[in-house]
């Protein structure tokens, strides 16, 4: 990473979240001044709590569904750069608080956007959206930045709302100012720390670490599994592109993904994982379960041209990092010491 992120002030959003937490430690790193605005971490234990973020950030309490706050909090931290992840960010939990969901990840976003049209200087914002924007036709294609949005589930549909929502935002608001705004799009994160409810990686290792069988209730579904430090490496990459370059074709939409090679059905992932952790799964599919997709793949051409990003670890190399921080964590060594070793082999510090 280049020297560009020393003495820069950062606002992250959802920072106490398991992407904002990675971000938040290594932005710390890499010398930004950082500050968070998000809910309190929904899970015990929490990789927030275990990184010990608090003390690395100007951390602050709020939901961006409060315009006020969402406004008091970016004119005050007045950032250089934001990172916008804050969100409800599980499908079937979207069929349970659809409205929530709506609010948080469409007017919540609304929220950030309003707030930093009124910084006076140059501030480059990634926001973050999901692999999940497209409309997905389920014909076995990687889908690039041009494929028409949609959305089957609430989730879905309220990220391809909000992408939207951002481009409206630049165009109406921001054109001819020094506010430069780029959507990120990334494939399924996995990696240590996300202690998450209906995530596979999370609950593969609450099953294995009581000597349960996995239950996989969807074992045929392909995704772009992805390590969380792969999107992250593509934001860093994409704000410092928008902070220094005037050039319009990176105020846009990104996808971050593995190689599409490295699509692969969620059986995958649970046989992959069980060669870094005996144990033994379960199909527990069922036809009464709510509707996701079946396949889903990512084109990357556009942000390997134009950001030079491409993915670094293999879809073999991504379930052993993450299976061995689960597995070294819960033997007892630091959180933090796992995830700066990790960090420095993916080559980010």
């Amino acid at each position: 990473m280049s020297d560009f992120w020393n003495g820069k002030r950062v606002l992250v959003t959802g920072h106490t979240g398991f992407k904002g937490s990675w971000l938040s430690i290594w932005l710390n790193r890499l010398g930004a001044d950082v500050a968070g605005i998000a809910l309190t971490p929904d899970t015990d234990p929490a990789l927030f709590d275990q990184l010990g973020v608090e003390a690395l950030v100007d951390h602050m309490i709020g939901d961006i569904r409060d315009a006020d706050l969402v406004a008091r909090c970016v004119a005050e931290v007045q950032p250089d750069v934001v990172f916008h992840l804050a969100a409800q960010p599980l499908v079937i939990e979207s069929y349970e608080t659809p409205l929530e969901t709506w609010q948080t990840n469409v007017m919540g976003s609304a929220h950030v956007m309003q707030a930093i049209r009124q910084l006076p200087d140059r501030c480059a914002v990634v926001m973050v959206t999901t692999d999940k924007v497209y409309e997905n036709l389920e014909d076995g294609k990687p889908y690039d930045e041009q494929h028409p949005l949609g959305g089957h589930d609430p989730y879905s549909a309220s990220k391809a709302a909000m992408e939207i929502a951002v481009s409206s935002w630049r165009r109406s608001f921001l054109s001819g100012t020094d506010i430069r705004m780029a959507s990120a799009r990334a494939g399924n994160v996995i990696g240590g720390g996300d202690w998450a409810s209906n995530r596979i990686l999370p609950d593969i290792v609450r099953a294995l670490r009581l000597g349960k069988p996995i239950e996989v209730r969807n074992p045929n579904a392909v995704r772009p599994w992805q390590h969380v430090l792969e999107p992250l490496a593509g934001y860093l990459a994409l704000a410092e592109r928008l902070w220094v370059s005037d050039n319009p074709v990176y105020q846009s939409g990104f996808n971050f993904g593995p190689d599409p090679k490295d699509a692969r059905p969620v059986r995958d992932v649970v046989t992959e994982a069980l060669r870094n952790w005996p144990g033994r799964w379960v199909d527990a599919s069922s036809e009464d379960a709510v509707h996701e997709a079946g396949f889903l793949s990512l084109d990357l051409a556009k942000s390997e041209a134009l950001l030079g990003v491409k993915p670094r670890w293999s879809f073999e190399q991504t379930i052993e990092k993450t299976v061995s921080w689960y597995r070294a964590v819960g033997e007892g060594q630091s959180a933090v010491d796992v995830s700066k070793a990790q960090l420095l082999e993916f080559g980010g510090l």
